[in-house]
């Protein structure tokens, strides 16, 4: 792991944090900031990727946690982890741009499987992602997940998830198994 991705603290998200993290977020996916690192949806998507609400309901959430990362004082990473019965689910992932490429995502997402392994004693880490983001598929599918084949739509004419930029989007089931 490079050392980037190191000297990390990793905490619960408060409401004290949903500020940043939803600059954290919007520069992860939304406008030419994103374009910093290599998981934006600028091109597929415009608007916003979530806003204060939406964090902060995902914060306060029972069975939800909002994983935290900061290094040297900064929030650097995020990701959600609910609990769904016989797994967990894994959603509002967001590495700094300037830090992608780092190992920063691995370490968060390997922490973040532990956790909700050991936590909630669950088999099995579930997640969406935008069915036409080939390159993220296959960096999840190099730490593990294997797609399913099953789709949920995408919530067109709903601005809170952003403005499409086309007419194929769809979410793709993606599933670990934490043995």
């Amino acid at each position: 792991m490079d050392t980037a991705a190191t000297d990390l603290t990793f905490r619960d998200a408060t409401a004290a944090d949903v500020d940043a993290l939803v600059r954290l977020i919007e520069s992860a996916y939304r406008g030419d900031s994103s374009r910093a690192g290599w998981t934006t949806e600028a091109d597929i998507l415009q608007g916003q990727r979530t806003d204060p609400d939406g964090v902060l309901a995902v914060v306060e959430a029972p069975d939800s946690r909002l994983l935290t990362v900061e290094q040297d004082g900064r929030i650097v990473a995020c990701c959600q982890l609910e609990h769904r019965g016989d797994h967990a689910y894994f959603g509002m992932f967001a590495v700094s741009p300037t830090a992608q490429g780092s190992g920063l995502g691995k370490a968060v997402m390997a922490r973040a499987e532990r956790e909700a392994r050991e936590g909630w004693g669950v088999a099995e880490m579930h997640m969406t992602v935008i069915s036409v983001r080939e390159d993220l598929i296959a960096w999840y599918e190099r730490r593990g997940y294997r797609r399913t084949g099953r789709m949920t739509p995408f919530p067109y004419g709903d601005e809170r998830f952003g403005i499409p930029q086309r007419d194929d989007l769809q979410f793709e089931l993606l599933v670990k198994e934490l043995a």
